[in-house]
């Protein structure tokens, strides 16, 4: 086969297909068109399917809530009366031992107060004595420094006697010298 007529054949079969062609479009868009309307109705039957789901599933919710609530005020009023109980049992107990614990601390305050009091009067005793024997050391020792100060005391008066006469003589001195100088500057002038 040539060429031409290859083209020619092919040119045939083109212009078969393109009088088909407008056919076939509109045979497709009709097709489209219906396949539109089913989804639309696929839709909404879906929608209202979907829906209705919903709705069911809101009852079944609210039914789950509203038996979980009962459910959930029995335990909390079970709770409540099991923790009554409990608390009224704890404090009959507590009480119990703090009734007990009150007895024994005063018990033990009442020994604690007796074993004090025989410390403090045997404390006092040994105080007193010590006291006692303190006063007489220290009256000794106050004695002996009386005496000690009075003789230092003489021996210091003595000594400052004899200070004080040694400063005015040579006081004495001085004015004399003063006055010797004031009579010879007076003569000299």
């Amino acid at each position: 086969m040539t060429t031409e007529e290859r083209l020619y054949k092919l040119e045939g079969i083109v212009e078969g297909v393109m009088a088909t062609l407008p056919e076939r479009i509109t045979s497709l868009e009709n097709r489209m068109d219906l396949l539109r309307q089913e989804l639309k109705g696929d839709i909404a039957g879906l929608r209202q399917e979907f829906k209705g789901e919903m709705a069911a599933l809101r009852q079944e919710f609210k039914g789950e809530m509203a038996a979980l609530r009962q459910e959930f005020k029995g335990e909390m009023a079970s709770l409540r009366q099991e923790f009554k109980a409990e608390m009224g049992s704890l404090e009959g107990r507590l009480g119990e031992q703090m009734a007990s614990l009150r007895q024994e601390l005063k018990a033990e305050m009442g020994s604690l107060e007796g074993r004090l009091g025989e410390q403090m009067a045997s404390l006092r005793q040994e105080l007193k004595a010590e006291m006692g024997s303190l006063e007489g050391r220290l009256g000794e020792q106050m004695a002996s420094l009386r005496q000690e100060l009075k003789g230092d005391m003489a021996s210091l008066r003595q000594e400052l006697k004899a200070d004080i006469n040694t400063a005015l003589n040579r006081l004495m001195l001085y004015f004399s010298a003063l006055a010797v100088l004031l009579a010879l500057l007076a003569l000299w002038r």
